[in-house]
């Protein structure tokens, strides 16, 4: 029987960033990113092609850089973070375009709602040893998605005719990955 190596790869929070934006007003993105989350890539394949993504964000980590804008976010008019302190993403498929871009398609779990999304992923590559002995892989992964498909739909009128916020989130990541393995028959 042949055996298959399992390959397990780790988030490293200190170099990663999971991000959004979303417009403000009309004219400018506001930006923010989750401080607290948990990632783990299973792979077969050492060009991730195979790759299943799971990640899970703690909805409380918010940061905007706006403490007053972050408890907005965290109330009942966004995530309602008592109710849902959770946003989960697991992938369905990582479909390879070119040997360093690929489709990872998945379901966001956002407000307790479940639903399908496809991001766009660049495959930035792999140092086989860091100077602490690791190895690393690098991604940047983004994607649009309509909060109000997740029932998030706050929103005011402005004066002029606009909405204070768009409905289009842009989720951007920079991902750094840690290797490790597991042997399985």
């Amino acid at each position: 029987m042949m055996t298959q190596t399992l390959t397990n790869w780790l988030f490293e929070p200190s170099h990663c960033k999971v991000g959004f934006s979303v417009t403000h007003f009309g004219i400018t993105e506001t930006e923010g990113h989750f401080t607290s989350y948990r990632g783990t890539v299973e792979t077969m394949s050492d060009d991730f092609s195979d790759a299943r993504v799971t990640l899970t964000i703690d909805v409380n980590s918010i940061d905007t850089l706006d403490q007053q804008r972050n408890n907005h976010l965290l109330s009942a008019d966004f995530f309602r973070a008592n109710e849902y302190p959770q946003i989960t993403f697991v992938s369905t498929e990582m479909r390879q375009i070119s040997p360093q871009t690929y489709k990872l398609l998945g379901d966001l779990t956002l407000l307790g709602i479940a639903k399908p999304v496809e991001l766009d992923v660049v495959f930035m590559g792999v140092v086989p040893k860091d100077p602490f002995g690791y190895t690393k892989a690098g991604f940047k992964v983004r994607g649009v998605i309509n909060r109000k498909d997740w029932g998030m739909t706050w929103n005011t009128a402005l004066d002029f005719g606009g909405l204070a916020v768009g409905n289009d989130v842009t989720i951007s990541c920079q991902i750094e990955l840690m290797k490790q393995q597991a042997v399985l028959s």
